[in-house]
């Protein structure tokens, strides 16, 4: 009887975090249709306006959900094997706490978001002709995504990704109690996320952030790096990897797969459908662009020219 009794909510709480694991994945199947319908057609290649801030920061929580959820379940399972741990011994756990905690990391990521907004942004403002796509452009966007593999070699990013990849040493040393707590201890651990990936984060907005595919790549990476078992090789072998496609978006984009050429007829009929997105109310990412595209072109007939042949102007 007495084993029964101990052996019985062990399996229940090992069911519950099978189901909470599937639940994960379950939000990010959701998160990438959610972010495959709304970023359709939107992709203009490197320097796709990011469109208002209301729409970018409801489809940056909806993208980071879905990129970033099935690389941090062992850390929301631990949390949550802990919080039963305390339950069953009698101590506070309250409920509602894991989905603090996740709630918690997405806030942290909203705020690195809406830093990259920013300065986005600003670069975008600033209008250097130097840096058009049929000018400089391509050797800012390789050059940023090889700054991402420089960083995958750095201590800063040794000791971030280290933090991501042992969920219990992090959660035994960080623990807070209650709701507030766990609030707290998700944000800290989006903090080290942030830490780890926010190169990579980068390199997407290099390559076209409204892009579904490089969205998929980049997650992809951030997946092996925090689950493979094996560290080094796979946190040396993305520096490899993130070298060569700088290189190649530098040297010779055309030839990147997946990559849309902000001169090109792909990213004209992106910005197009971005303007019928604004006209019929839809799309409020749009707005920008098209009454921008529009007045230019009133004025002199080159903005759009200039939105075709540079990505990185307004």
């Amino acid at each position: 009887m007495e084993t029964a009794g101990i052996t019985a909510p062990r399996s229940a709480a090992e069911r519950s975090w099978w189901v909470l694991i599937a639940t994960l994945l379950v939000l990010a199947v959701v998160g990438w249709t959610i972010t495959d319908e709304r970023m359709h057609d939107m992709d203009a290649g490197p320097g796709t306006d990011l469109g208002t801030l209301g729409f970018y920061v409801t489809a940056w929580v909806v993208m980071m959900a879905a990129m970033m959820f099935p690389s941090i379940w062992p850390m929301v399972v631990i949390y949550s094997r802990v919080q039963t741990g305390k339950q069953e011994r009698g101590q506070e756990a309250p409920i509602g706490a894991t989905a603090l905690f996740i709630a918690g990391y997405l806030v942290t990521w909203t705020v690195a978001g809406l830093v990259g907004y920013a300065v986005f942004d600003v670069a975008r403002s600033l209008s250097i002709d130097a840096l058009s796509w049929d000018r400089g452009g391509p050797y800012l966007a390789g050059g940023v995504i090889v700054a991402a593999a420089i960083y995958q070699l750095t201590p800063l990013k040794d000791v971030c990704l280290s933090k991501c990849r042992n969920p219990l040493m992090f959660v035994l040393h960080s623990w807070q109690p209650g709701r507030l707590g766990a609030l707290r201890m998700g944000t800290e651990h989006g903090a080290w996320c942030v830490g780890c990936c926010w190169a990579l984060m980068a390199a997407l907005f290099a390559l076209g952030v409204m892009s579904v595919g490089w969205m998929v790549f980049i997650a992809a990476l951030i997946a092996i790096e925090k689950l493979l078992p094996w560290k080094a090789v796979a946190n040396r072998g993305i520096a490899v990897l993130l070298v060569v496609l700088g290189l190649a978006v530098a040297l010779a984009p055309e030839d990147v797969p997946g990559l849309t050429l902000p001169d090109s007829p792909d990213a004209a009929r992106a910005m197009e459908a971005m303007g019928m997105e604004e006209e019929s109310g839809g799309g409020g990412a749009m707005g920008t662009m098209d009454e921008e595209g529009e007045g230019s072109m009133e004025e002199g007939g080159t903005g759009g020219d200039e939105m075709r042949g540079g990505g990185m102007k307004r």
